[in-house]
This record gives structure tokens, C-alpha cells and sequence, in this order.
């Protein structure tokens, strides 16, 4: 349930983060942490995301400024402990110049580990302390869930679909959550776009590891790897754009799976399925291929 959880969300004056925000100020977010560095658009979002019905802190603040973030995303579980991080913030560059590519990997990778590391300590901290307060919680509150469902799966005559669905509650649900923003372009090197590419590329490898390492500490990782959506960075586009998405919609599918705890998010799916089937090609195959892409993907 999104209702009554606190939510960080780094590049939030545009595109899927602003989008992102507006969504969970509009589905019952307690407290909403957004950040950017153009100030009067966060400004905007965050009157938006207040006329909504949502506390709303916003910070001017850049990613890759790692004591900043990391002092910023403690701060902001000190006021409300945090329930989602979405990791967002990212750049795309049309001229592959030196100075584009470096500051393209350290928005687009260190934002990222900015934003993803302290949330990591946080929500590591907050379990140690509730194991310490109660080491039995977590079983109780599991057996105590087990023992109200009791008679009602007795009674239903649907018994394993019931039973799975009470187990996919009960064991994939956390208050924990960090989401990073990947891309489809990540599925594959791009020869239109390489520094974009290979930056979501390794974000959305490390966030598919973190997924698995982070399980025994009840924190839920989701990647998005989205196509085409509307957003600063496509404004800068001039070649066609397939299954283009307004970013409300983007922001839609990706909240209602992170609630569903998706480990990988890509959309819309025939982008999804060709980035798929271009990594898993023979090389000659996917080089030829992707060598005649018009430019960004």
C-alpha cells in the first residue's frame, strides 16, 4: 500500500521523477523527499505535490556531491523513516565529448551509489535496531499473520492459489525499498549513445546483484528499465521514437509493480523483448543491427 509512506526521490523536477512524485502525493504518500538542482522546477513539483495533500521536503542538491547525499538521505530518515528510495536522477548527452561522457558516468552511476549506499546503511540500522528491541518480532508477527488466516483457508475451496497468494504477502512485502532507474538502453552497448548506455548498464547490473544480497535483510530492490518517455532527456531527440510513453503512465506502471515487488521493470514489453533478444544474439548479429540505429535509443 502506498498510503502513509515516506518517499525519497532524487531528480525530481522532471520526467519520470517528477511524475513519480506527483503519483504518490496523489495516493496517500505521508512524506515526500524530492530533490534537483534546477530550483524553481522543484519549487513547482513541490507546490504540486503539496496541493495534493502531502508533506513535501524538497533540497536543491547534486547527486554526485557524495557527503551532501549521504547527509541529506540521513536527514531525511531522522524527520520519517523511509520506505522507498528511488535512485532517478540521470543525464543523457548528444555529443560524446570528454567532458560529457565523465560527467554522464558520474550522475548516471555515482548519483546512483549516492543515492542507493545510504539508504543501504539506513535501512540495515533500522533492522538491527528492531532485531535488538525484539529479536522475536519477525516470527511472531509471522505466526500471529499465519494463525487469522487459518480459518479463512480452511473454508476457501480455492486452497493453493490462497495459500500462494498469502505466501507472496507474507514473504516478498517489506517497508524497505530502493529503485533504480535504469534504462532499455542498458540491455545492450549503443554505438548512438555509449557513455548512456554503458552507465545504465551497470547500474542495472548492480541493482539485479544488490536484489539477491540484499534479501536476508528484508530490503526489496527494483530496476526500471524504461523505453522512450517523456522527459527532458527525449526532448533532445529528433529520430523516431518507438512506443512512446507520457511519463504519468510511466510513473504508474513502474509504482504498481515496485508495490508488487517486480525485481526488473522494463517497459513497454516490445522494446523490453527487442533489447532482450539484440543481448542475446550473436555478435556479428547484434553489431549489424545496432550499427544502423538511428541516433539515441
Amino acid at each position: 500500500m502506498i498510503k502513509n509512506k515516506n518517499v525519497l526521490i532524487t531528480g525530481a523536477t522532471s520526467g519520470i521523477g517528477e511524475a513519480l512524485a506527483l503519483y504518490y502525493a496523489k495516493n496517500g504518500a505521508k512524506n515526500l523527499f524530492i530533490c534537483g538542482r534546477n530550483e524553481s522546477r522543484l519549487t513547482v513539483v513541490a507546490q504540486k505535490c503539496r496541493q495534493l495533500g502531502t508533506v513535501v521536503y524538497p533540497e536543491i542538491i547534486d547527486v554526485t556531491n557524495r557527503e551532501q547525499m549521504k547527509s541529506w538521505i540521513e536527514g531525511c530518515e531522522k524527520i520519517a523513516p523511509l520506505n522507498l528510495v528511488f535512485a532517478n536522477a540521470g543525464v543523457a548527452t548528444l555529443q560524446e565529448t570528454d567532458e560529457n561522457i565523465y560527467n554522464t558516468f558520474n550522475t548516471n552511476v555515482n548519483g546512483v551509489l549516492n543515492t542507493v549506499l545510504p539508504a543501504i546503511g539506513i535501512y540495515k540500522n533500522r533492522l538491527a535496531q528492531e532485531q535488538k528491541k525484539d529479536p522475536a518480532s519477525s516470527l511472531d508477527q509471522f505466526i500471529n499473520k499465519m494463525k487469522k488466516q487459518k480459518r479463512a483457508f480452511s473454508l476457501n475451496p480455492f486452497r493453493k492459489r490462497y495459500l500462494g497468494n498469502i505466501g507472496c504477502e507474507l514473504f516478498h512485502t517489506s517497508d524497505k525499498a530502493i529503485v533504480i532507474t535504469a534504462s532499455i538502453a542498458g540491455y545492450h552497448g549503443m554505438p548512438t549513445c555509449p557513455s548512456y548506455s554503458a552507465s545504465k548498464a551497470c547500474v542495472k547490473a548492480w541493482g539485479e546483484a544488490l536484489r539477491m544480497s540484499l534479501k536476508p535483510y528484508n530490503i526489496n530492490v527494483n530496476v526500471v528499465c524504461p523505453g522512450f518517455i517523456r522527459s527532458r532527456i527525449t526532448d533532445q531527440n529528433t529520430c523516431p521514437m518507438p512506443f512512446f510513453m507520457e511519463a504519468d503512465k510511466a510513473a504508474e506502471i513502474i509504482a504498481s509493480r515496485v508495490e508488487k515487488n517486480v525485481g526488473l521493470i522494463a517497459f513497454p514489453w516490445p522494446m523490453r523483448f527487442v533489447a532482450w533478444l539484440g543481448s542475446v544474439l550473436p555478435n556479428r548479429v547484434s553489431e549489424f543491427i545496432y550499427s544502423r540505429l538511428p541516433y539515441k535509443v
